[in-house]
C-alpha cells in the first residue's frame, strides 16, 4: 500500500529530503506532500550579498515545485498537527482551511527570528532571515543615503547615517559587512558623503564576535571591521530601541536611521502546536536516527529538531546549514527504510568547519585545523557556499552575478517602490475620485 509522506517545511532539510525521496521511493511506494509558507527554499548564506547587491536576490532561493519534480507542494501554512489521526490542519494562502492525511509526518519548519522584550524592537528594528528582509535593507541603506543629502537638518542626516546592528553571529556579522560595502560604492555618487561620515556599529552580548568559530579568528574579523571603521562591541546589549533610538547597556544612545536585529533565532512555534515531544527551547525531541523520540510514523531534523550530536555525547547538533543538509540526505534514506521496514542508520557528523564572508573581498575560514583570513578567507567562503546552492541553474546565475560584480560596479538604485507597489496606484486614484464623482 503506498504511504503518503507529509513534509512540513521547505527550508534546507525539507527540500533536500524531498529530492532525495525522489531518487529513493520506487514507483507506486509512497508519494510526497511538501507544505511551506512561501513556497522557496531560501540559501540563507548569500542573504548578506543579497542585501549588498553582490548577488541577486532571486538567485538565492529556489523555487520548491519546479525543484521537486513528482511532488505536490503546498503553499500556506500548517497550523496544527494531530498525530495520533495523522492529520494536519493547513491553511492555504488563499481559501479556506483544509485537513490534509498522512501516513508519515516530516517536521522540517525550522526557525524564526528569535525577539527579546526589548522596548521598540519590533517597530524599529529589521530583521535579516528572509530574502524580502534582505531586499529591504539594501533598498533602505541606499534610500538612507539618499536621505542624508537632500536634507539641510543635520540632525536628520546624522540619523540616516547611522547604522546599529545587533548580533555578532555569522548573520549580524556578514549583514554589516555587505552594507557598508554597498554604501561605500553608493556614496561615490553623492556629493557631500564620506564613507568616514556614515555610522557603523556592531553590538554583541557575548565577549566576542563570530563565537561559532576560534577565538583567534573572532579577534581578526574584530580588527578588521574596527580598520574599516566600524564600532564593534562585545559584552553589550541592545536594551531599547524606543524612537528609534538605540539604547545600549554600556548607556551609549545611538539615534539610528537603521537598525538591525540579528541576534539569532528560535525553534518555529508549530512544534509547540504538534503534540509531539519538545524540549525546554521548543525543539522537537529527535534520536539519533532522526525520529521522533517515542512517537510512531514520525522524523524530525533541522532547526527545529533537538538531534542528538553523536561526535559529542550529551550536547545536540549545532542549528547550522552545515547540519541541515547532512540530516535532510539521511533523513531521506531513514524514510525509506521505514516504509521498507528495514534497519535506520544514525546520524553522525563531526563539525567540518565554518567560513563568513566581510566584504571588499575579506573573509574567514575554519576548516578542521586550517584557519584562512582576508582574501583568502573570502575565496573559501565563496567556494564552499557555492558548493551548496541548491540547483545547477541557482549556481550558474550567482556565479553569473559575481562575475558581472568583478567587471562592473554594484547597481545602487534604490527600488523601495516595489515594496509597496500599489502605492502610487492608490494616491493616484484618490486624486481622480472627486473629478469622477
Amino acid at each position: 500500500m503506498s504511504k503518503h509522506i507529509l513534509i512540513v517545511g521547505g527550508g534546507y532539510v525539507g527540500m533536500y529530503t524531498a529530492l532525495g525521496l525522489r531518487k529513493l521511493i520506487r514507483s507506486g511506494e509512497a508519494s510526497v506532500t511538501v507544505v511551506d509558507p512561501r513556497g522557496y527554499m531560501t540559501y540563507q548564506p548569500f542573504l548578506a550579498e543579497a542585501a549588498g547587491g553582490a548577488v541577486e536576490p532571486r538567485h538565492v532561493v529556489a523555487p520548491l515545485a519546479p525543484a521537486l519534480p513528482g511532488a505536490r507542494v503546498l503553499t500556506g501554512h500548517v497550523t496544527r498537527v494531530d498525530h495520533a489521526a495523522r492529520t494536519a490542519a493547513f491553511q492555504p494562502v488563499q481559501g479556506p482551511a483544509r485537513t490534509l492525511a498522512y501516513d508519515i509526518l516530516v517536521m522540517a519548519a525550522g526557525s524564526v527570528t528569535r525577539l527579546l522584550p526589548i522596548p521598540g524592537l519590533a517597530e524599529h528594528a529589521v530583521g535579516f532571515k528572509t530574502v524580502g528582509e534582505a531586499v529591504h535593507l539594501r533598498n533602505r541603506v541606499l534610500a538612507q543615503l539618499a536621505a542624508a543629502v537632500s536634507t539641510d537638518d543635520e540632525r536628520v542626516r546624522r540619523r540616516a547615517l547611522t547604522f546599529v546592528v545587533a548580533g555578532g553571529g555569522f548573520s549580524g556579522v556578514e549583514a554589516l559587512a555587505e552594507m557598508q560595502g554597498l554604501a561605500d560604492e553608493a556614496v561615490r555618487h553623492h556629493a557631500g558623503v564620506e564613507p568616514a561620515d556614515l555610522s557603523w556599529t556592531l553590538v554583541e552580548a557575548g565577549e566576542r564576535i563570530l563565537p561559532e568559530l576560534d577565538a583567534s579568528l573572532g579577534e581578526w574579523t574584530a580588527r578588521a571591521l574596527r580598520a574599516r571603521g566600524v564600532d564593534v562591541r562585545v559584552g553589550v546589549r541592545l536594551v531599547s530601541a524606543a524612537g528609534g533610538v538605540a539604547e545600549l547597556s554600556d548607556g551609549t544612545r545611538l539615534d539610528a536611521g537603521t537598525l538591525v536585529w540579528a541576534a539569532g533565532g528560535r525553534p518555529n512555534p508549530l512544534a509547540a502546536a504538534t503534540g509531539l515531544p519538545v524540549d525546554r527551547l521548543g525543539r522537537i525531541a529527535a534520536t539519533e536516527y532522526l525520529t521522533v523520540a517515542g512517537v510512531p510514523d514520525a522524523f524530525a531534523a533541522g532547526d527545529g529538531a533537538a538531534v542528538p550530536d553523536l561526535t559529542r555525547p550529551g550536547e545536540f547538533t549545532a542549528p547550522n546549514a552545515q547540519h541541515a543538509v547532512r540530516q535532510a540526505k539521511l533523513l531521506a534514506r531513514n524514510v525509506v527504510a521505514h516504509v521498507r521496514g528495514r534497519r535506520m542508520r544514525p546520524y553522525r557528523h563531526a563539525y567540518l568547519g565554518s567560513v563568513a564572508g566581510l566584504g571588499h573581498h575579506q573573509g574567514v575560514a575554519q576548516v578542521y585545523r586550517l584557519r584562512l583570513t582576508g582574501f583568502l578567507g573570502w575565496l573559501a567562503h565563496r567556494a564552499y557556499h557555492l558548493a551548496w546552492v541548491p540547483t545547477f541553474g541557482n549556481k550558474a546565475r550567482v556565479l553569473t552575478d559575481w562575475a558581472l560584480s568583478a567587471l562592473f560596479r554594484r547597481e545602487t538604485v534604490p527600488l523601495q517602490a516595489i515594496e509597496h507597489a500599489d502605492a502610487d496606484f492608490r494616491a493616484a486614484a484618490a486624486l481622480d475620485l472627486p473629478r469622477a464623482a
